[in-house]
């Protein structure tokens, strides 16, 4: 990062207790800091112990702000603050010292923070305490989500599966949700060797103590073990018993079973963080079992990654979750419905083989590994980066930002480009947003004329014109053409002496750009359209390797009957292939469905999908959305169909996910794409698809491929550098 980055940290948790969201807290202030941000954690609760908050005594840019102790919120006293005082104390904080992001920990904090207004376009929001299946999704939820993602700058996810749950209900989420996992710190001690066990056997625990994580039950574990001719003695680290309405009974019976009444148990109560690693390195097998209503979780298991770290095998449920971490064949999850003998008989097996004590050793550390504190820092910083570009050299010399106008009645593909020129220092950006093709506020569109240093106009349609014929003496105009206006007559209408330059997005229609406008060959430049590279790179679920995709199937010239050629080619050898289409439906689109020609098109198309033998139940028709990182998982191959294309995003999105795109040769294809990805038709494009393997090997090292090639040419930063640089200086660089 070129300049210093300002964060105001605040969570809704007490941080005298010690469970996963208090070391949250911690491990978020530890990261940032690692990262290079200055930061204020802000506590909620009044301090009674350091056990969290003293190692953040002497990180570099760290302050820990406690407003009890410091009087900052009239008649705290000793209670914790309310969601509505802690928005007012961050919004007095950012008043004193600005943030540049706030991050926020906490359904009832986000959504008091983002009612109140003060801080929209700078929430990094964390939400785990949200609904998490789509049975307990109420509209009232996605209503308070989508709020929550519209007001955040970033939404930090803590797995994959969250992420994809969340964008799948909430669209406003897409294109902000990122990937921000649970961070384990390095042990700074040595660590014992776990080759050899105990005797008696050490469990250990550390955490909360709640009836889902099976706290009670555990203790129980060194008394049926004993039945089973095994020794062994469970340790427990923590502070945290929860007081749950649903069992009543709990909180007496857990502190009772803590505290001498269950036989083979130690509890260590509450003790640094560091302390509490050193307890559970000292042990033989780490506990991660919990209740099976958990078994459904989009989070990632903290205890794995706290044991891992340290060498230690876990006993824990399989869960999806668990399998995608350390593999389905890992030797100790707890067997049958995960009852209290089920764990009992897992913990048997850890202390009776050797082997399998150390294959679930070795698994556990490696994933650990990936989910350190430097790896949380990277993470950190690589999000920060992205939102907080340096400043362009060129204009660190002006006396007031550079001006940038954008207009157009549809800016759905300068989205992210507009993102990032708004994060830019030095510029200061303005939209003139278009409510149809041809309709405008004209004293709003002149206000944008005058006050501009640059126009961008998205189209080379009504807009452009107006801005041609409308440009302040002293400013830069530049069109941005697609391909439906070369047939219209607007591009004829542009006064192109008042136009510096007109962008098309692939070097084939940039000459026919030329052709048939006969402007000067100076003033056409070719900059390609930007792919979101990090948000498309995610792991492809189970079967994508036998799913192929389409996105956008309309007007006809997008040629879904070619698509359906190819998989009714592939069907004939192999009957796992399906089709699944991402596409509003063509009536839908009323200037294509008024069109005779259109309907009979969809209509035979349809008509065909109901009645093929090798069509039946293969084709999927999913909603068109924001949602496409998240379809894409599914697909394994991205098909290109069309008659003609000015670009096509989809293989390029594709790509960027690690789906093989195939492609027709559509005019100009082979100049934006690698001519292995193009054939010659559907039954070459079939073979070159079946071709590539049934073990899935020989596909995924295509796609890896197709990845890279994405990355180096149409990736978002890469495109959006140089668009930074046609802005600033006027000129195209290679990004």
């Amino acid at each position: 990062m070129s300049r210093v980055i300002r964060a105001l940290v605040y969570g809704d948790v007490d941080l005298n207790l010690i469970d996963g969201s208090a070391v949250w807290a911690q491990s978020t202030v530890q990261a940032l800091s690692l990262a290079g941000c200055e930061t204020r954690l802000v506590l909620k609760s009044p301090v009674h112990t350091g056990r969290l908050t003293d190692p953040l005594a002497g990180l570099p840019g760290v302050s820990v702000i406690k407003p009890a102790e410091e009087r900052l919120v009239p008649g705290q006293a000793g209670r914790p603050l309310s969601p509505v005082q802690a928005s007012r104390l961050l919004t007095r904080l950012d008043g004193d010292e600005p943030c540049d992001l706030l991050v926020l920990r906490g359904r009832r904090i986000v959504g008091q923070v983002v009612a109140d207004g003060h801080f929209d376009g700078r929430i990094w929001a964390y939400l785990t305490d949200i609904p998490q299946s789509a049975a307990a999704m109420t509209e009232r939820a996605r209503t308070e989500l989508g709020r929550i993602a519209a007001a955040s700058r970033l939404l930090l996810c803590q797995t994959e599966e969250l992420r994809c749950f969340l964008e799948t209900w909430v669209p406003q989420a897409c294109g902000r949700s990122v990937l921000c996992p649970p961070a384990v710190p390095e042990p700074g001690f040595p660590l014992p060797d776990h080759d050899r066990t105990h005797d008696p056997l050490r469990l250990v625990y550390t955490g909360k103590f709640a009836p889902l994580w099976n706290t009670l039950p555990m203790t129980r574990l060194p008394a049926l073990l004993a039945e089973r001719g095994i020794r062994a003695e469970l340790h427990t680290v923590g502070d945290k018993i929860h007081e749950d309405p649903g069992h009543p009974e709990f909180h007496q019976a857990m502190h009772r079973a803590l505290h001498g009444f269950a036989p083979g148990v130690r509890h260590h109560g509450g003790r640094p963080r560091e302390e509490a690693m050193r307890i559970a390195a000292g042990c033989d097998l780490g506990l991660g079992w919990r209740d099976p209503r958990l078994d459904a979780s989009l989070e990632l298991s903290t205890k794995v990654l706290e044991f891992g770290i340290l060498g230690l095998p876990v006993v824990l449920n399989r869960t999806p979750a668990h399998e995608a971490l350390l593999g389905p064949d890992y030797p100790l999850y707890v067997p049958g419905r995960a009852e209290t003998e089920d764990a009992a008989e897992a913990v048997s097996r850890a202390a009776r083989d050797p082997e399998a004590r150390r294959l679930a050793a070795d698994r556990c550390r490696a994933a650990a590994s990936r989910y350190t504190l430097t790896a949380a820092a990277g993470r950190w910083r690589a999000h920060l980066d992205r939102v907080f570009p340096p400043a362009p050299a060129a204009v660190a010399h002006r006396s007031r930002p550079l001006r940038i106008g954008v207009a157009g009645h549809d800016l759905k593909f300068l989205t992210r480009l507009l993102d990032h020129f708004r994060a830019l220092p030095g510029l200061d950006v303005r939209v003139d947003a278009w409510p149809a093709l041809a309709r405008h506020d004209q004293a709003a569109s002149r206000d944008l004329a005058d006050w501009a240093d640059v126009v961008v106009v998205e189209w080379c349609g009504p807009a452009a014109v107006w801005y041609s014929r409308h440009k302040r003496r002293g400013s830069r105009l530049v069109i941005r053409l697609h391909r439906f206006e070369l047939d219209a007559e607007w591009p004829h209408q542009v006064d192109i002496d008042a136009v510096d330059r007109v962008v098309c997005v692939s070097p084939y229609y940039a000459r026919r750009t030329l052709e048939h406008t006969g402007w000067p060959a100076d003033k056409v430049v070719t900059v390609p359209n930007w792919v979101d590279a990090e948000q498309l790179d995610r792991p492809k679920a189970p079967g994508a390797r036998f799913r192929l995709g389409m996105i956008g199937i309309a007007p006809s010239r997008k040629r879904l009957d070619l698509g359906l050629d190819v998989l009714e080619l592939l069907r004939a050898e192999d009957r796992r292939w399906r089709l699944s289409v991402k596409s509003k439906p063509p009536w839908e689109y009323w200037w294509i469905w008024n069109k005779p020609e259109e309907r009979a098109h969809y209509e035979a198309i349809l008509r065909r999908v109901q009645t093929s033998p090798l069509l039946e139940g293969a084709v999927v028709f999913d909603d068109f959305g924001a949602d496409v990182p998240t379809w894409l998982r599914r697909v394994g191959h991205v098909l290109s169909t069309s008659d003609d294309e000015s670009f096509h995003l989809a293989p390029a999105e594709g790509m960027a996910s690690g789906a093989v795109p195939a492609l027709l040769p559509w005019p100009g294809a082979d100049e934006i794409y690698d001519r292995r990805w193009i054939h010659a038709g559907p039954r070459a494009m079939a073979e070159a698809i079946a071709g590539l393997g049934a073990d899935g090997e020989t596909w995924r090292e295509a796609g890896e491929t197709a990845r890279s090639q994405v990355r180096r040419t149409y990736a978002l930063d890469r495109v959006a550098a140089a668009w930074t640089d046609l802005l600033v200086s006027g000129r195209v660089s290679d990004g």
